[in-house]
């Protein structure tokens, strides 16, 4: 099983180029597409679910047209937007099997066996009697996943599905989705670094509607070995640092600003090597301190 996207393009009538020639192969399993706010993510997502139209290119889901076969793609996916609406009033079982009758599931026992199963499986079961205005972040995320895999999709996306959440939901948000990454195409869209490291294989960095990066993140980041430094430096000499050098990130730890610098040999005296990680070549590549091609293997 496989998702197939070649030269998926959208211009919005504002003039924003929200995706820009993008072609990517994305495999069974976790998927991670990664970059900042209004990187395009969303464009390509909601076009992936048929909720929006492409200038041009296409999309294929095995022997599926993504772009032309609508009615047929939502037979076959779950989508879990980055905003959705709930009834607030309505217990979380009930809405979820009014859910699976939309999906199909005309049967009332194997509704109900449908139903009950999903709510086991995100541990939700204990609360289903509930409404879902007492559903706490985490929760109606976890209810949010249940209908997106209602109808055994071949296809679930999620857009920016952990933000907000606190560290522990976080947690089992990502146990459920690992387990349902094991059989079908799972795309997770986020700007959480560690979203991506902690659960996808694959993945891309999509910035101002272009793929910069896309392969396994261990081999992404291997190119940056012996090449990232770090030094904690006082906040006033901050703006000198990003004038003389490739300032990838910055952060604070007990109370100075520790950098992270990009480059072939040693900056200058008081920095020390760092072990490069999946966040250094994310703000190295999206700051355009590393080429597509270097950073990705493949230009897209």
């Amino acid at each position: 099983m496989q998702l197939e996207i070649e030269k998926l393009s959208k211009r919005y009538s504002n003039g924003t180029q929200a995706l820009d020639n993008i072609s990517l192969s994305v495999p069974q399993g976790m998927f991670g597409l990664l970059g900042p706010n209004g990187a395009g993510k969303s464009t390509l997502m909601r076009t992936l679910a048929t909720l929006q139209e492409a200038d041009s290119g296409s999309a294929r889901l095995d022997d599926i047209d993504v772009l032309r076969q609508k009615d047929e793609v939502r037979k076959h996916l779950g989508y879990l937007p980055q905003e959705f609406g709930l009834y607030p009033k309505v217990a979380a079982e009930t809405l979820l099997s009014h859910f699976a009758q939309l999906k199909g599931v005309e049967n009332a026992k194997e509704r109900r066996d449908v139903v009950q199963a999903l709510l086991r499986q995100t541990n939700l079961w204990d609360h289903r009697k509930k409404p879902l205005a007492s559903y706490s972040g985490g929760m109606k995320q976890r209810f949010g996943i249940a209908q997106a895999l209602l109808g055994n999709p071949r296809l679930i996306i999620v857009d920016e599905p952990t933000a907000g959440l606190d560290p522990e939901e976080r947690i089992r948000f990502h146990n459920l989705l690992s387990a349902i990454g094991e059989n079908v195409v799972v795309i997770l869209s986020t700007h959480i670094v560690s979203d991506v490291s902690d659960l996808c294989r694959q993945m891309a960095i999509i910035h101002q509607g272009r793929v910069l990066a896309a392969g396994n993140p261990t081999e992404l980041v291997t190119p940056l070995n012996g090449r990232v430094w770090r030094k904690a430096i006082a906040g006033s000499e901050i703006a000198g640092y990003q004038q003389r050098f490739k300032v990838i990130s910055m952060h604070l730890f007990g109370g100075r600003n520790v950098l992270h610098v990009l480059q072939d040999d040693l900056p200058e005296a008081g920095f020390e090597p760092v072990m490069p990680d999946l966040e250094d070549l994310y703000f190295a590549t999206i700051k355009g301190f590393t080429s597509p091609t270097s950073a990705s293997g493949a230009a897209n």
